[in-house]
């Protein structure tokens, strides 16, 4: 089933070394023959109930990019998702990802896509995964309208997140005390200092980031992370959490 195309806002871009595929490349992958105790699905069956659950709450599906790796046996997927009432510097995307060489599981993870700098952060609020076990095709429909349907409860969250970053102002040593509480709860590496620091000094971006806040110190860490896509997740999750507790954020309470 074709993406529907609400408007265009921004490209998303897989900063992970996979290249992007056209959506008939997935059509094409040849699924493994199940065993007693593994189901592998087809990449293109977990992509089309994910966009089926998004459409039946209402919401709208954007700007997609899919990509193949090890011979189409890893798929990962982003869509930008709208509501209707989207942020003028920021979008909400769902990342997805299958696997056909026993990798990972079946995966739903959603976040947010900063538009000016493309950069990625996956928050822990909703998220999905389940094994290639006998049942997963019959569990399926469910466990993406379960992660799906927590969306818009996710909007107002990120939203309140967000401005509490913009609005919270930090000083040079308060970002430097964040920067090496991130190294401590995993969200960077002790190599990644230096071009954190960096960025938060000079943004490559400084229309957007030249405030000194923690929005901007977020994106300083954002722009560095972007260069793995499979640890963006955990260091962006590591990172939101620490980042709420630096402004006074409670803890989140949808998972």
């Amino acid at each position: 089933m074709p993406e529907i195309q609400e408007r265009s806002r921004c490209r998303l871009i897989l900063h992970c070394g996979a290249a992007a595929v056209p959506r008939v490349e997935v059509e094409r992958v040849t699924t493994p023959r199940p065993t007693e105790t593994w189901q592998p699905i087809p990449h293109v069956t977990l992509i089309s109930e994910v966009e089926s659950a998004l459409r039946s709450t209402g919401l709208k599906i954007g700007n997609q990019v899919h990509s193949l790796t090890q011979d189409g046996a890893r798929y990962f997927g982003l869509a930008e998702v709208h509501n209707g009432h989207d942020a003028d510097d920021y979008a909400m995307v769902v990342g997805i990802r299958n696997s056909h060489d026993k990798s990972f599981p079946v995966g739903l993870l959603a976040g947010t896509n900063i538009l000016i700098c493309d950069n990625l952060a996956f928050s822990g609020e909703v998220k999905i995964s389940r094994k290639h076990t006998s049942r997963l095709l019959d569990d399926l429909p469910g466990l993406v309208a379960s992660g799906v349907g927590r969306l818009y409860e996710l909007f107002g969250h990120q939203s309140q997140r967000i401005e509490a970053y913009k609005n919270t102002k930090i000083r040079d040593k308060t970002a430097h005390d964040l920067v090496i509480r991130a190294v401590d709860v995993g969200a960077c590496t002790n190599r990644m200092i230096p071009a954190i620091v960096k960025e938060w000094r000079e943004p490559r971006h400084p229309e957007a980031f030249t405030d000194r806040t923690a929005w901007s110190l977020f994106n300083a860490f954002t722009e560095t992370l972007k260069g793995n896509l499979p640890e963006l997740p955990k260091r962006t999750q590591a990172l939101h959490a620490l980042f709420d507790n630096a402004v006074g954020l409670p803890a989140a309470t949808l998972n």
